[in-house]
Protein backbone atom coordinates (compact mmCIF):
# COMPACT_ATOMS: atom_id res chain seq x y z
CA UNK A 1 0.00 0.00 0.00
CA UNK A 2 2.94 2.40 1.25
CA UNK A 3 4.45 2.16 -2.65
CA UNK A 4 1.10 2.22 -4.12
CA UNK A 5 0.99 5.30 -2.37
CA UNK A 6 4.74 6.50 -3.51
CA UNK A 7 3.99 6.06 -7.05
CA UNK A 8 0.68 7.92 -6.85
CA UNK A 9 2.17 10.62 -5.50
CA UNK A 10 5.49 10.49 -7.81
CA UNK A 11 2.81 10.20 -10.82
CA UNK A 12 0.88 13.45 -9.71
CA UNK A 13 3.95 15.91 -8.80
CA UNK A 14 4.93 14.84 -12.69
CA UNK A 15 2.03 16.00 -14.30
CA UNK A 16 1.74 19.29 -15.94
CA UNK A 17 -0.89 22.35 -15.70
CA UNK A 18 -3.69 23.26 -13.36
CA UNK A 19 -4.80 20.49 -10.99
CA UNK A 20 -7.94 19.34 -11.39
CA UNK A 21 -10.46 19.88 -8.42
CA UNK A 22 -12.66 17.17 -7.24
CA UNK A 23 -16.16 18.92 -5.47
CA UNK A 24 -18.67 17.78 -3.06
CA UNK A 25 -21.90 18.95 -3.75
CA UNK A 26 -24.37 19.25 -0.65
CA UNK A 27 -27.85 19.92 -2.05
CA UNK A 28 -29.55 21.50 1.20
CA UNK A 29 -33.84 21.06 2.11
CA UNK A 30 -34.79 21.71 4.81
CA UNK A 31 -31.77 21.61 6.36
CA UNK A 32 -31.30 17.88 5.31
CA UNK A 33 -28.31 17.11 2.30
CA UNK A 34 -30.63 15.25 -0.30
CA UNK A 35 -30.18 13.88 -3.56
CA UNK A 36 -32.39 13.06 -6.78
CA UNK A 37 -32.34 11.65 -10.02
CA UNK A 38 -32.91 14.18 -13.18
CA UNK A 39 -34.02 16.70 -10.43
CA UNK A 40 -36.71 14.34 -9.17
CA UNK A 41 -37.06 11.55 -6.85
CA UNK A 42 -35.25 13.52 -3.85
CA UNK A 43 -34.28 10.84 -0.79
CA UNK A 44 -31.93 12.04 2.33
CA UNK A 45 -28.38 11.97 2.23
CA UNK A 46 -27.24 13.38 5.56
CA UNK A 47 -26.52 15.86 7.82
CA UNK A 48 -24.61 18.90 5.84
CA UNK A 49 -22.22 19.73 8.71
CA UNK A 50 -21.24 16.24 9.08
CA UNK A 51 -21.07 15.66 5.68
CA UNK A 52 -18.93 19.40 4.98
CA UNK A 53 -16.40 18.03 7.75
CA UNK A 54 -15.58 14.19 6.45
CA UNK A 55 -15.14 15.76 2.90
CA UNK A 56 -12.48 18.28 4.06
CA UNK A 57 -11.01 15.43 6.43
CA UNK A 58 -10.89 13.65 2.98
CA UNK A 59 -9.21 16.04 0.82
CA UNK A 60 -12.15 17.38 -1.43
CA UNK A 61 -10.25 20.15 -2.74
CA UNK A 62 -13.83 22.18 -2.30
CA UNK A 63 -17.32 22.13 -1.65
CA UNK A 64 -20.71 23.45 -2.99
CA UNK A 65 -23.36 23.97 -0.72
CA UNK A 66 -27.13 24.67 -2.67
CA UNK A 67 -30.33 25.35 -1.31
CA UNK A 68 -32.40 23.56 -3.74
CA UNK A 69 -36.01 24.90 -2.77
CA UNK A 70 -34.37 28.60 -1.58
CA UNK A 71 -35.81 29.89 -5.14
CA UNK A 72 -39.26 27.92 -5.51
CA UNK A 73 -40.16 28.99 -1.85
CA UNK A 74 -39.57 32.38 -2.24
CA UNK A 75 -36.84 32.54 0.50
CA UNK A 76 -33.04 33.35 1.45
CA UNK A 77 -30.54 30.67 1.41
CA UNK A 78 -29.79 29.76 5.78
CA UNK A 79 -27.04 31.69 6.45
CA UNK A 80 -26.94 30.72 9.98
CA UNK A 81 -26.29 27.18 8.42
CA UNK A 82 -23.56 28.11 5.81
CA UNK A 83 -21.89 29.98 9.10
CA UNK A 84 -22.26 26.34 10.88
CA UNK A 85 -20.70 24.69 8.07
CA UNK A 86 -18.20 27.53 7.32
CA UNK A 87 -16.50 26.91 10.79
CA UNK A 88 -15.41 23.31 10.14
CA UNK A 89 -13.59 23.57 6.86
CA UNK A 90 -10.61 24.90 5.80
CA UNK A 91 -10.87 24.30 1.49
CA UNK A 92 -13.16 26.70 -0.17
CA UNK A 93 -16.68 27.18 -0.18
CA UNK A 94 -19.53 27.82 -2.45
CA UNK A 95 -23.17 28.66 -1.86
CA UNK A 96 -26.11 29.17 -3.73
CA UNK A 97 -29.67 29.49 -3.70
CA UNK A 98 -32.49 32.38 -3.90
CA UNK A 99 -29.83 34.71 -4.40
CA UNK A 100 -30.73 37.76 -6.07
CA UNK A 101 -29.15 41.28 -4.94
CA UNK A 102 -25.50 42.39 -3.61
CA UNK A 103 -27.00 42.07 -0.40
CA UNK A 104 -28.10 38.47 -0.11
CA UNK A 105 -24.40 37.94 -1.28
CA UNK A 106 -22.86 39.83 1.38
CA UNK A 107 -24.62 38.05 3.85
CA UNK A 108 -23.54 34.44 2.61
CA UNK A 109 -19.83 35.91 2.17
CA UNK A 110 -20.03 37.21 5.97
CA UNK A 111 -21.26 34.12 7.07
CA UNK A 112 -18.33 32.35 5.84
CA UNK A 113 -18.73 31.27 1.98
CA UNK A 114 -16.12 31.91 -0.18
CA UNK A 115 -18.28 32.05 -3.03
CA UNK A 116 -21.94 32.88 -4.52
CA UNK A 117 -23.58 30.94 -6.99
CA UNK A 118 -26.56 32.39 -8.90
CA UNK A 119 -28.70 30.67 -11.21
CA UNK A 120 -31.96 31.80 -11.53
CA UNK A 121 -32.01 35.08 -10.64
CA UNK A 122 -29.42 35.31 -13.23
CA UNK A 123 -31.70 34.72 -16.14
CA UNK A 124 -34.24 36.73 -14.54
CA UNK A 125 -32.03 40.25 -14.30
CA UNK A 126 -28.36 39.14 -15.98
CA UNK A 127 -27.24 42.78 -14.55
CA UNK A 128 -26.60 40.74 -10.91
CA UNK A 129 -23.63 39.38 -12.35
CA UNK A 130 -22.42 42.63 -13.34
CA UNK A 131 -23.00 43.53 -10.12
CA UNK A 132 -21.51 40.73 -7.86
CA UNK A 133 -18.46 40.95 -9.88
CA UNK A 134 -18.01 44.69 -9.64
CA UNK A 135 -18.84 44.18 -5.61
CA UNK A 136 -16.83 41.48 -4.51
CA UNK A 137 -14.69 40.47 -8.13
CA UNK A 138 -14.98 38.11 -10.49
CA UNK A 139 -13.58 35.27 -8.45
CA UNK A 140 -16.07 35.31 -5.82
CA UNK A 141 -19.22 34.62 -8.87
CA UNK A 142 -20.03 31.13 -10.04
CA UNK A 143 -22.88 31.16 -12.04
CA UNK A 144 -24.89 27.94 -12.25
CA UNK A 145 -26.42 26.58 -15.39
CA UNK A 146 -28.88 23.97 -15.61
CA UNK A 147 -29.07 22.54 -19.45
CA UNK A 148 -31.39 19.94 -20.50
CA UNK A 149 -31.10 18.74 -24.09
CA UNK A 150 -34.58 19.61 -25.37
CA UNK A 151 -36.16 19.01 -28.64
CA UNK A 152 -37.85 22.03 -30.35
CA UNK A 153 -39.48 23.20 -33.27
CA UNK A 154 -41.95 21.56 -35.53
CA UNK A 155 -41.26 19.61 -39.21
CA UNK A 156 -37.50 20.89 -38.75
CA UNK A 157 -37.17 19.96 -35.55
CA UNK A 158 -33.63 20.32 -33.41
CA UNK A 159 -32.11 19.18 -30.25
CA UNK A 160 -30.23 21.92 -28.39
CA UNK A 161 -29.56 22.41 -24.69
CA UNK A 162 -32.34 24.67 -23.16
CA UNK A 163 -31.06 26.96 -19.83
CA UNK A 164 -33.86 25.86 -17.29
CA UNK A 165 -34.40 27.56 -14.01
CA UNK A 166 -36.07 27.25 -10.53
CA UNK A 167 -34.35 24.01 -9.68
CA UNK A 168 -34.60 22.65 -12.81
CA UNK A 169 -38.64 23.29 -13.15
CA UNK A 170 -39.04 25.97 -15.99
CA UNK A 171 -37.82 25.89 -19.18
CA UNK A 172 -36.21 29.29 -20.57
CA UNK A 173 -35.79 30.97 -24.04
CA UNK A 174 -31.94 30.98 -23.82
CA UNK A 175 -29.77 28.12 -25.41
CA UNK A 176 -26.50 27.31 -23.00
CA UNK A 177 -23.41 28.18 -25.03
CA UNK A 178 -24.59 31.65 -25.58
CA UNK A 179 -25.63 32.09 -22.46
CA UNK A 180 -22.44 30.92 -20.80
CA UNK A 181 -21.06 33.11 -23.14
CA UNK A 182 -23.30 36.25 -21.89
CA UNK A 183 -22.52 35.78 -18.11
CA UNK A 184 -18.56 35.30 -19.06
CA UNK A 185 -18.89 38.64 -20.61
CA UNK A 186 -20.77 40.10 -17.54
CA UNK A 187 -17.92 39.04 -15.02
CA UNK A 188 -18.77 35.68 -13.82
CA UNK A 189 -15.73 33.89 -12.79
CA UNK A 190 -16.66 30.64 -13.13
CA UNK A 191 -19.33 28.39 -14.11
CA UNK A 192 -21.21 25.54 -12.92
CA UNK A 193 -22.70 23.48 -15.38
CA UNK A 194 -25.15 20.61 -14.77
CA UNK A 195 -26.88 18.27 -17.46
CA UNK A 196 -30.73 17.54 -16.48
CA UNK A 197 -30.34 14.83 -19.07
CA UNK A 198 -27.56 12.53 -16.63
CA UNK A 199 -27.91 13.91 -13.35
CA UNK A 200 -27.97 11.25 -11.16
CA UNK A 201 -28.06 8.83 -13.61
CA UNK A 202 -24.48 7.39 -12.95
CA UNK A 203 -23.98 6.74 -16.52
CA UNK A 204 -21.17 9.95 -17.22
CA UNK A 205 -21.42 13.47 -17.22
CA UNK A 206 -22.89 15.31 -20.48
CA UNK A 207 -19.41 15.60 -22.65
CA UNK A 208 -20.72 17.03 -25.64
CA UNK A 209 -22.41 20.05 -23.73
CA UNK A 210 -19.63 20.11 -20.82
CA UNK A 211 -16.84 20.68 -23.99
CA UNK A 212 -19.00 23.26 -25.88
CA UNK A 213 -19.01 25.64 -23.01
CA UNK A 214 -15.65 24.87 -22.06
CA UNK A 215 -14.16 25.91 -25.86
CA UNK A 216 -16.68 28.91 -25.77
CA UNK A 217 -15.72 30.97 -22.42
CA UNK A 218 -11.49 31.40 -20.74
CA UNK A 219 -13.13 30.82 -17.06
CA UNK A 220 -13.31 27.80 -15.67
CA UNK A 221 -16.07 25.24 -15.85
CA UNK A 222 -17.19 23.00 -12.92
CA UNK A 223 -18.86 19.73 -14.73
CA UNK A 224 -21.77 18.43 -12.79
CA UNK A 225 -24.35 15.56 -13.51
CA UNK A 226 -24.13 11.89 -14.21
CA UNK A 227 -20.89 11.01 -12.26
CA UNK A 228 -21.12 7.29 -11.36
CA UNK A 229 -17.59 5.98 -12.21
CA UNK A 230 -13.65 6.40 -11.46
CA UNK A 231 -13.40 6.64 -15.25
CA UNK A 232 -15.91 9.40 -15.86
CA UNK A 233 -13.74 12.06 -14.22
CA UNK A 234 -10.95 11.05 -16.16
CA UNK A 235 -13.53 11.31 -19.34
CA UNK A 236 -14.65 14.63 -18.24
CA UNK A 237 -11.40 16.57 -17.97
CA UNK A 238 -9.40 14.77 -21.11
CA UNK A 239 -12.19 15.06 -22.99
CA UNK A 240 -14.37 17.36 -22.32
CA UNK A 241 -11.14 19.96 -20.65
CA UNK A 242 -13.53 20.72 -17.91
CA UNK A 243 -11.46 22.24 -14.49
CA UNK A 244 -13.58 20.49 -12.35
CA UNK A 245 -15.59 17.41 -11.65
CA UNK A 246 -18.68 17.69 -8.81
CA UNK A 247 -20.90 15.19 -7.65
CA UNK A 248 -23.22 14.17 -5.33
CA UNK A 249 -24.30 11.15 -4.68
CA UNK A 250 -21.23 8.43 -4.99
CA UNK A 251 -19.45 10.72 -2.26
CA UNK A 252 -22.73 10.80 -0.01
CA UNK A 253 -23.75 7.41 -0.26
CA UNK A 254 -19.62 5.98 -0.11
CA UNK A 255 -19.74 4.84 -3.30
CA UNK A 256 -16.36 6.34 -4.30
CA UNK A 257 -14.37 7.84 -1.16
CA UNK A 258 -12.72 11.16 -2.25
CA UNK A 259 -8.95 10.07 -1.94
CA UNK A 260 -10.00 6.39 -3.81
CA UNK A 261 -10.74 8.70 -6.68
CA UNK A 262 -7.92 11.65 -6.42
CA UNK A 263 -5.31 8.11 -6.91
CA UNK A 264 -6.90 6.78 -9.42
CA UNK A 265 -6.95 9.63 -11.26
CA UNK A 266 -3.43 10.13 -10.31
CA UNK A 267 -2.90 7.29 -12.22
CA UNK A 268 -4.26 8.25 -14.76
CA UNK A 269 -1.85 11.09 -15.55
CA UNK A 270 -5.11 13.80 -14.53
CA UNK A 271 -3.19 16.60 -12.51
CA UNK A 272 -4.43 16.83 -8.82
CA UNK A 273 -4.14 17.69 -5.42
CA UNK A 274 -3.06 14.73 -2.87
Amino acid sequence: MENLVTTVQEISSNNSGLTKRIIPCLDIKNGRTVKGVNFENIRDAGDPIELAIQYAQDGADELVFLDITATNEGRKTFAELVLQIAKHLNIPFTVGGGISSVEDASRLLEAGADKVSVNSSAVKRPELVDELAREFGSQFVVVAIDTRLTIVGGADSAAINVVHTHGGKQPTALQTVPWAVEVYNRGAGEILLTSMNTDGAKTGFDLPITKAVVDAIDIPVIASGGAGTMQHFVDVFEQAGADAGLAASIFHYGEIPVPVLKQYLATQNIPVRL
